[in-house]
């Protein structure tokens, strides 16, 4: 599995906004937006103003770089949004949150899309009972997400619940009690959209770079 060694606050910077790409640090004093809000490098503090290109490049880069994909992977998920008979840019979001690793971290199991992906791959996760390691499998309707009931992967989500207690979206079910699990009651709408990012994205300006 390829993974992303930048570092996360320079990626937030780059982009402007809080991708919340640390859990807790990002609402805390040390989160690099309040501290140093310049786009990274030695000519940060003279950012330019963006071209009509440079826009819609920044949207794509800064759903990508929230939700945690490669760029074969965001071509990959707009292909299948482009070919629905539905709005584009209203599929491309739902395909976001359907992904197994941000259904992980909305369920409340882990603190934030990183962890979550790291949950996944080394195997604290099955789906409908089977063991299951890939954080960019699309989920459906009535798909069971469960973690393992053994003590190191429920210690692992109990602490984070606890620690995390965030509200989970209505197009998911969580389980109470252990082994914790959820499921996906149905299909993800615009609303459904993290809220943290939700507001920030103009995913019209996506589809216009994407199909260019």
């Amino acid at each position: 599995m390829g993974r992303s060694i930048d570092p996360d606050c320079k990626k937030c910077r780059r982009e402007g906004i809080k991708l919340f790409l640390k859990g807790s640090r990002c609402d805390s004093p040390k989160c690099a937006i309040e501290r140093r809000n310049v786009a990274p490098g030695m000519h940060g503090y003279r950012r330019g103003k963006l071209s009509e290109y440079g826009i819609r490049l920044r949207e794509k880069q800064k759903l990508k770089r929230f939700y945690g994909l490669f760029e074969r992977q965001f071509r990959r998920f707009f292909s299948i949004a482009s070919r629905s008979p539905e709005n584009t840019g209203e599929v491309l979001l739902a395909l976001m949150e359907r992904r197994l690793d941000n259904v992980v971290f909305r369920l409340g199991f882990a603190p934030n899309r990183a962890s979550a992906r790291q949950l996944v791959s080394h195997g604290h996760v099955t789906v409908n009972g089977r063991h299951c390691n890939i954080p960019s499998m699309l989920l459906r309707i009535n798909d069971v997400v469960a973690i393992k009931n053994r003590p190191h992967s429920l210690t692992l989500v109990r602490l984070n619940i606890q620690n995390h207690p965030e509200r989970v979206p209505d197009f998911l079910d969580r389980m109470e009690g252990e082994p914790f699990s959820g499921r996906v009651a149905r299909m993800p709408a615009r609303d459904d959209v993290d809220p943290r990012i939700a507001d920030q994205v103009r995913e019209q300006l996506i589809i216009e770079f994407c199909s260019r």
